[in-house]
């Protein structure tokens, strides 16, 4: 058993093995999966993407915490059983899941969206408008005695 935890265990990511399931688990195993997510920031949003495959919308909940912190959290429920099945082969996991995001600072955690679509939820969070501010001129008084001040100019380019 050992050993084949071992191999499942890469040594530059301790966590990984957070993230696999052994294919062998018994059927009525409740588990904890984690749902694979990509994270990507473009110019207007952080745009979150995450694999629920099966999943309504009523199965899924997204909180945004006032600490920027973004959670996505639901069920999917295990396939209803009838008496005289036999399963073959059980490799699709049902369970809980949950993913936590913490957005940065430029977030804007009052716009957010999200789309389900065949099986891929994507979140999009607005970014705080970044004012472009303009250089200021500072002046500078001359120490020199001659009671002429200096004024610093905006360089422009």
């Amino acid at each position: 058993m050992e050993a084949f935890y071992g191999n499942m265990l890469p040594s530059e990511d301790p966590f990984k093995i957070l993230e696999q399931t052994p294919l062998n688990l018994p059927k009525n195993l409740e588990t904890i999966n984690l749902a694979r997510a990509d994270w990507k920031e473009t110019t207007t949003h952080h745009v979150i993407t995450l694999d629920v495959p099966g999943m309504k919308q009523g199965d899924i909940k997204i909180e945004a915490e006032e600490n920027r912190v973004l959670r996505v959290s639901g069920e999917r429920k295990p396939e209803a059983e009838n008496d005289g099945d036999k399963w073959h082969r059980a490799e699709r996991t049902s369970g809980k899941f949950w993913r936590q995001f913490r957005l940065p600072v430029n977030a804007y955690v009052d716009k957010i969206n999200a789309v389900l679509e065949d099986g891929v939820l994507r979140i999009k969070v607005a970014k705080v408008a970044q004012e472009k501010k303009q250089a200021k001129v500072v002046a500078i008084v001359g120490g020199d005695g001659s009671g002429e001040d200096v004024r610093a100019t905006k360089v422009n380019g």
